[in-house]
Formats: structure tokens, sequence, C-alpha cells
């Protein structure tokens, strides 16, 4: 579209004829997702207030859109890349974020680890530097005080504040994990993700519980952590979960989150997110 073209149509943004603004904007978004970056100029240069809200919903709009476009790619791919899953859960407050920005971070964090591990330790003295590494060296840690902020569930302010929650430190751990070639996966136990260290060649399997600095424990743990909770034991309670499961958890907690702090509207939006990944995984 003609920059004189784009500046007609949003100068009808506030026009009083509310059928004429709403068919704008009606116009605007048919265009697509290619006109973001002509309407974020158009923000910068225009000192009309309520045009430049109008231009954010338009924007917010178009973001959403975008996303979902996103979501289904990734789902259609076969969601073998769970950086690029967190990634675009993040993008839902943080559109802008660079999907290369995380994988340089993780990339630093695997370093550290890397330059301590060795790889033939047994497992349990291989998560012990992982924990090591992780939890006392880089200071990674629960974010048990504000628990139920929606930063929490987005793996790029984790991994710049080093507290999170427990699906967001699990990821991180267990991604870093994978890049050593560890046989380490995410397990959706109730009430508390954890990471399970399952070998299938040696029949040797145990759980670390992330939030708690990759605490070790057995499978007798988690039956009494199930029998406390008073609830049916599932045979998914004690194995790997798919890398959809865990950013389907992630939006349940990001959904909670933005409840809590009565966002509502974002709420609604990523139920509708949600509902998309729970209809492909049906």
């Amino acid at each position: 579209m003609e920059d004189k073209e784009l500046k007609a149509l949003i100068s009808l943004l506030d026009d009083e004829d509310h059928e004429v603004s709403t068919h704008v904007e009606q116009k605007i978004i048919s265009i697509g997702t290619s006109i973001i970056p002509d309407l974020e100029r158009e923000w910068e240069s225009n000192f009309n207030p309520e045009i430049q809200r109008k231009i954010e919903d338009l924007i917010h709009t178009l973001q959403f859109d975008l996303l979902q476009e996103r979501l289904e790619d990734w789902k259609n791919s076969g969601f073998e890349d769970l950086m690029k899953g967190m990634w675009l859960v993040a993008t839902y407050q943080y559109p802008d974020l660079e999907y290369s920005e995380l994988t340089q971070e993780l990339e630093q964090i695997y370093y550290e680890v890397w330059t301590e591990f060795k790889p033939d330790l047994t497992p349990y003295d291989q998560v012990r530097i992982l924990n090591s590494v992780i939890f006392d060296k880089l200071k990674f840690r629960a974010n048990t005080k504000n628990f139920h902020s929606p930063a929490n569930s987005m793996i790029n302010i984790v991994m710049q504040s080093k507290k999170g929650n427990p699906i967001t430190l699990c990821v991180i751990y267990m991604m870093i994990a994978q890049k050593l070639e560890l046989p380490i996966y995410g397990v959706n136990l109730p009430n508390l993700f954890i990471l399970t260290y399952k070998d299938d060649k040696t029949d040797n399997q145990f759980y670390i519980n992330v939030f708690n600095k990759g605490l070790v424990f057995s499978t007798e743990d988690i039956d009494n952590y199930i029998s406390h909770l008073g609830i049916t034991s599932q045979e998914i309670f004690y194995q790997p979960c798919t890398n959809l499961d865990i950013v389907m958890r992630a939006m349940r907690n990001l959904i909670v989150s933005f409840e809590k702090l009565g966002e509502y509207s974002r709420s609604d939006e990523v139920k509708i997110l949600l509902k998309s990944m729970e209809d492909f995984s049906s």
C-alpha cells in the first residue's frame, strides 16, 4: 500500500461516523501482518491520541494473527523445537522478541555447563554438575515471591532475571541437558512440572525437581506425592511428555497469571491460542 493511501485511511480512524471508522479498521486488518511496520511508523508520526490508540489496537490484532499463524506452523512442523514454542509464547507479550536472541542466550548457558561437564560420570553426578552450574554458579532460582507473575512464563525474562516458575526453569534445564546428550525430559506432574532422567538402554530412571534446585527423587516419592494429593495415579505422572504438552502448560500458567491480575482480555486471548493447541493434540 502506498504511503498516501495508508495516511488517508488512518486519518479516517477517528471519523465521527462509526461505520466509516469500522470499515477502515477492517480494510487495514485485511491487508495482513505485512502492514505492521507501516502502522508502527504512522503511530510514531501521529500526535492524535485517539488515532494512536486505534493504531495500537490494530497492531495488537495483527500481531495476534501473526502469532496464531506461527503457532500453526510450529504445530505442523511436529513441534520438535521446544525453544521455538516457548519463544512463541513469549511473543504474545513481547512481539518484537527475536528467536535468535533466545538461542544465543541458551548457547551461553550451555557453554558455562559444558566447560565443567564430564560425560563419563554417573547420571547422578552429571545431574549434580548441572545443578551446581545452573543454580550455584549462574544463580537460577524459583520465583516464589511473585509466583503468579506473567513474566515467569516468558522464557526471555526468565533467562534475564534468572527467576522463574517450574515450567520455564525446567525448559531451560532440559534444553541444556539435551544439548549435552543427556536423556532428560519433561513430566506433567499435577501442580508441579518436573523432569525425568530416563535411559531406556540401562533402564535407569529418576526424577529432578528443578523448582527445588534440582533435587533428585524416585518413583516412590511420586507415589507418595500423588497419594498426598488424593488423586488417582496415571502413567503421565511418571513418563516424559511432548514439547506440545510443555507449551500448552506454559499457556495455562499464563492464563492463570493474567486472571490473577484481572487482565481478562489477555487471558481470553491466550485461551484462544491454547484451544487451537488442544484441538491439535486431541
